[in-house]
């Protein structure tokens, strides 16, 4: 069974840090594409940085350059984080981490909040 756990979220100032996790298990996936999504108040949900099993990353353009994705293989498992930097009060949604498995079929996490204010 898929699982994918998000942590980290909470309250930061503007300008400041955060740094997401994402838990996941339950497959193999060293050669999947694994991705962090945000969905903002009265917004839809949009990709925020995606990474490859090859560690190939892209972002969207808004957050280029203050986010980075990483991730961390292990057996049946895989960590991923979002390093979040320079927050602004328009990153301020709930954060999903999302895996990309094969025919098309996607697992989601529940999300974390991250709040962006002073």
């Amino acid at each position: 069974q898929v699982q994918l756990v998000e942590s980290g979220g909470g309250l930061v100032q503007p300008g400041g840090s955060l740094r997401l996790s994402c838990a996941a298990s339950g497959r193999d996936f060293s050669t999947h594409a694994m991705g962090w999504y945000r969905r903002a108040p009265g917004n839809q949900r949009e990709l925020v940085a995606r990474i490859t099993g090859g560690g190939r990353t892209n972002y969207a353009d808004s957050v280029k350059g203050r986010f980075t994705i990483s991730r961390i293989n292990a057996k049946n498992t895989v960590t991923v984080y979002l390093q979040m930097n320079s927050l602004k009060a328009e990153d301020t949604a709930v954060y999903y981490c999302n895996n990309e498995g094969p025919y098309g079929i996607s697992f989601w996490g529940k999300g974390t909040l991250v709040t962006v204010s002073s």
